[in-house]
């Protein structure tokens, strides 16, 4: 591993049901995502200054890219993605818990490798309210910087995250959920309405990010974008990629070292998950 980055350097099921009307017709079904339990009451999440009990607090997963075998992208002089997204999460983590308004769960808390099926499987395990991962990317063009945020869609919006969106999902496989004792067909129809509701939350999480990080840091032209993302797969989660930077350009990735300016990343991505959640964001999840 390249000297500078070193651990010296970045230290720091339930069953879900949706009843969908239609005229003249009523249709519940369930989505099994692990152990059977009990689901908790969903309750819509607290606005900001407004405090609420603890096991009622919406959960946000946090997903720091890559980690333990995948380096994932590696800077021009030789920092390691997964330790700019471990270090940046924990970041974003801590800002969040300090908050008292959320509970907060990481996909991983060391530089350890996590599957990308088990990544959407933990937050679909522990009903997450919102899904984020974070990333830092890497292109052949070194003059190209900037942050941007992706959510899903089986059309790439551009090349450029058709690429992306084939690099990550290198890491891994991904299975769509199960449902057990359905039909393939009626298990697509069911996925697919699910998708559609949670899509709405991940579009709203997305802007909301933009619009904090465009406050803070360079954005990419068109900085909203989307791709079949396996990490953003959980169909009842509202989920949304964020790509902190550049690893291939040198001011990207000086910057991304900083503990400072990742300071200033966790506290814009707050500001967009208060957002989100002040505009009502707990509805789309599932």
């Amino acid at each position: 591993m390249p000297a500078d980055t070193a651990s010296g350097l970045f230290q720091g099921t339930p069953v879900i049901s949706r009843r969908l009307l239609f005229p003249g017709l009523s249709l519940s079904f369930l989505l099994p995502s692990g152990p059977a339990s009990a689901a908790p009451e969903r309750t819509p999440g607290p606005r900001p200054g407004n405090a609420a009990p603890a096991s009622r607090l919406p959960l946000v997963m946090l997903d720091p890219g890559h980690g333990g075998k995948d380096p994932g992208a590696i800077g021009l002089s030789g920092t390691y993605e997964k330790h700019v997204a471990l270090a940046s999460a924990q970041e974003l983590r801590r800002l969040l818990l300090a908050t008292k308004r959320y509970r907060v769960e990481m996909t991983r808390g060391r530089d350890t490798f996590v599957a990308l099926e088990e990544r959407v499987a933990m937050a679909r395990r522990r009903q997450a309210a919102l899904f984020v991962s974070l990333h830092a990317d890497a292109l052949n063009d070194s003059s190209v910087r900037g942050a941007s945020v992706y959510t899903l869609n089986e059309t790439a919006s551009d090349r450029q995250t058709a690429a992306l969106a084939q690099r990550e999902n290198a890491a891994d496989r991904f299975g769509t959920p199960n449902f057990q004792g359905t039909p393939p067909e009626v298990a697509r129809i069911l996925i697919s309405l699910v998708r559609q509701e949670t899509r709405v939350g991940s579009t709203r999480m997305a802007r909301s990010v933009v619009h904090a990080l465009g406050r803070e840091v360079p954005l990419l032209p068109n900085p909203s974008r989307h791709a079949s993302f396996m990490v953003l797969k959980a169909a009842d989660i509202p989920s949304v990629l964020v790509e902190m930077g550049f690893m291939s350009n040198r001011t990207d990735e000086a910057a991304l070292r900083r503990p400072g300016h990742r300071a200033q990343l966790a506290s814009a991505m707050l500001r967009a998950i208060d957002g989100y959640f002040a505009a009502g964001g707990e509805r789309y999840a599932g």
